[in-house]
This record gives C-alpha cells, structure tokens and sequence, in this order.
C-alpha cells in the first residue's frame, strides 16, 4: 500500500478526502455550538469525499494536464477559467444532490437543494478556488494535485457543511412571532 499511495495521486486523494473531508464536517457541527456530534453527517462527508469528490477531481485535473499542458500562465489561466465554468457547477450540484440522497431523502429534495443553494455557493466558490487553482497548477507537481486541493478543502469543505445544514438551521428555529 505504501508504494502504491506514493505513486498514484488517486489513492493519495481518497485517502486525503477520507480523513479532511469528516474533519471538517466535525469542525462545522463544532463551530455551530452543536450539542452532539453527527458522526453519521461525518460518515457521509468522509464517503462522499473520497469515493466521488476525489476521483472526479483526479479525472478533472488528469484531463486539464492533458488538454492544456504545463505551467505557463496562458495554460494555468485556461484551465483555471474552464475550472470555474465546467467542473466547479457540477461539483457543487454533485454535492448537494449526492449528500441529500444520502441523507436518505428524496430526489425531489435533492433537486430542491440544489436550487436552493448553488448559486449562493458557487458565488463563494469563485471567489476562493480561482486563486487556489492558479497556483496549483502553476507550483504544483501534478502527482501532488489532488492532494494539495485536498488539504485546501478542509475549509472549503466546513462551509460546505454550514451550507449544507443552514435550512436545517432555520427549520429548527422556533418562528419569530411579533406582539399585536
């Protein structure tokens, strides 16, 4: 195992994924002043995060090394931009779909939270993941890629979580109800 994880960058991310991704989802509920910990929610973000997250980004960053080779700042700049506008919506409607599937709620909830909170995160996303980006693919050995992004995720990932659980949030809360 050890020879196979230094030279494939795909074990490196799932494993990466598997321990960051729970992480942060514990670090989120932590931070959210919850009173118990979800260690189910955790469970579904460390399954999520190295069985999808991290193979579709090694396919992703695979397919940009090759389409768009080296380092140069037109390459970078190429694949960075492409990033944003290809693989960055599907990633997040992925996880928003794929989460609340496995939450064990319908597909119809899947869809509605997507609707919900893409736009809103893909906003936040565009204003991280361009600079992360850059210089991943500008400093970066690309056997280290998925890797590098792993680590970077783990606050990626606690907002994502906080995302994740912001209507369960408000749905808990008991409704303001103003004096007559």
């Amino acid at each position: 195992m050890g020879l196979l994880a230094r030279s494939s960058p795909l074990v490196r991310g799932v494993a990466a994924y598997a321990v960051i991704w729970p992480v942060s989802s514990l670090c989120q509920q932590l931070i959210a002043g919850a009173e118990r910990v979800d260690c189910a929610q955790a469970a579904r973000f460390a399954l999520y995060g190295s069985c999808f997250v991290a193979p579709s980004l090694q396919a992703w960053l695979s397919f940009a090394q090759r389409a768009w080779p080296g380092r140069s700042w037109r390459a970078t700049l190429t694949k960075v931009l492409l990033e944003q506008v290809t693989y960055t919506p599907f990633a997040i409607a992925s996880f928003y779909c794929g989460m609340t599937l496995l939450e064990g709620q319908g597909w119809d909830a899947a869809v509605s939270e997507v609707r919900a909170k893409f736009l809103p995160t893909y906003k936040v996303g565009a204003l991280v993941w361009p600079a992360v980006q850059v210089f991943n693919y500008s400093a970066v050995p690309e056997r280290n890629r998925v890797p590098f992004v792993s680590v970077c995720s783990l606050l990626w990932a606690c907002f994502l979580a906080h995302m994740k659980q912001a209507e369960a949030r408000r749905l808990a809360r008991p409704p303001v109800v103003s004096p007559p």
